[in-house]
């Protein structure tokens, strides 16, 4: 069965198709600036990159030319062969915990949300409106950052603010990243064969949080009432005095959005170094002795253990550590940097086990008290595989 995931941005649209149950990835790719001028797309087949610059309107038009792609290139005969469609949801806000239709009722909460993600669900719904239009007779599913963390305790998602603040206007923690902190605890249940295990899983990328884990739900996740909160960022400042917000506004004359920007596009690593919110530049830069560089990789650091230590008092003991995403799956110097400051919790890295890339392995050491595993996430197929379990 061909089940295509899609995660549908203001003027993008990434996609895999896979066949399913077989996780079985056919064809990915992305198109970008739909709507604008020069826009163009990629599609990865074959593990071959082909980009073609052409004209696309809309996200409609996006789809119509993701089918010429799929029959021309004799991956389906006809659009009818895609049994289902899922699409990634940034915020669901307290009413989805689980993969749920598209169905018009749920489709207008998605867009009720849209004032919690205002650059995500707008863009999804109009994704969800081309892609039922192109593909009439396939099963659409919404999967939502958010469900993952609605097991967390109203202790852990309230914040110390004036109560009416949730009542009225929801404000709570929601968290993101969680189809991906949800493939993470799947994958390391069904490679180590128990459904008991207590995980700690850090999604390190160019966004990036740290999630608690324990048989497969989550206890507690650093994002907060927005994917701003938590660790330190490619371009995100992470966890902050409030109070800075009022004082730099007076201080540069800006408004509250203008402050905003800052801290969302121009903070974390790229605010720090002063050179990129890229991690491999950032390595780069440390290795060529640039001071504030060294001093981005140390704050960065600081933020991922603080979160790792908290949560492995919460969970009361720790199985797995796990690292996933851009920077988790692929920076051997991170991992060292991360895991040699938790020596006094007797956590422990093998050196040579560390030197591995984007693939699953155990890279802790025969004495540390916690194993410690590599684990590329894959949040397409985790869309998929939800379609195909509604398909059913």
């Amino acid at each position: 069965m061909k089940i295509l995931s899609v995660n549908a941005g203001s003027s993008s649209l990434k996609f895999t198709l896979f066949d399913m149950p077989e996780e079985k990835e056919l064809i990915s790719g992305v198109f970008e600036r739909i709507g604008i001028e020069n826009s163009f797309y990629t599609i990865k087949l074959n593990g071959e990159k082909i980009k073609k610059e052409t004209e696309l309107k809309d996200h409609k038009a996006a789809f119509e030319l993701l089918v010429k792609e799929l029959i021309d290139n004799k991956i389906v005969d006809s659009l009818d062969e895609i049994a289902g469609i899922g699409h990634r949801i940034v915020q669901g806000g307290s009413y989805f915990d689980k993969t749920v239709l598209a169905t018009e009722d749920n489709i207008s909460i998605v867009e009720k949300l849209s004032s919690l993600a205002p650059l995500h669900n707008p863009a999804a719904v109009v994704g969800i409106r081309a892609a039922q239009s192109v593909f009439p007779n396939a099963t659409q599913t919404l999967v939502f950052d958010t469900a993952f963390h609605q097991t967390i305790e109203k202790d852990r998602f309230l914040y110390p603010v004036p109560y009416n603040w949730y009542t009225d206007y929801q404000v709570r923690k929601y968290g993101a990243h969680g189809t991906s902190h949800r493939y993470v605890a799947k994958k390391l249940q069904e490679e180590l064969g128990r459904d008991d295990l207590n995980i700690i899983s850090c999604h390190l990328g160019n966004g990036g949080s740290i999630t608690a884990i324990s048989c497969g739900k989550c206890v507690d996740t650093s994002m907060g009432f927005t994917p701003h909160a938590g660790i330190m960022m490619g371009t995100r400042s992470g966890d902050i005095d409030v109070s800075m917000v009022p004082y730099v506004m007076e201080k540069e004359g800006k408004s509250a959005g203008e402050i905003m920007n800052d801290l969302n596009k121009k903070s974390g690593f790229l605010g720090i170094s002063g050179l990129s919110s890229d991690s491999r530049d950032i390595e780069d830069g440390i290795k060529e002795g640039n001071e504030r560089c060294i001093l981005a990789q140390k704050m960065f650091v600081n933020s991922v253990i603080k979160y790792i230590a908290q949560y492995y008092v919460l969970l009361g003991h720790v199985d797995v550590i796990a690292f996933t995403a851009g920077i988790g799956e692929k920076s051997i110097s991170t991992r060292s940097d991360i895991i040699e400051r938790l020596a006094p919790l007797g956590i422990e890295i093998d050196p040579e086990e560390n030197n591995v890339r984007g693939k699953f392995k155990k890279i802790s050491s025969k004495k540390s008290s916690v194993d410690i595993y590599v684990v590329p996430t894959n949040e397409e197929l985790m869309i998929a595989e939800d379609t195909l379990n509604l398909i059913k």
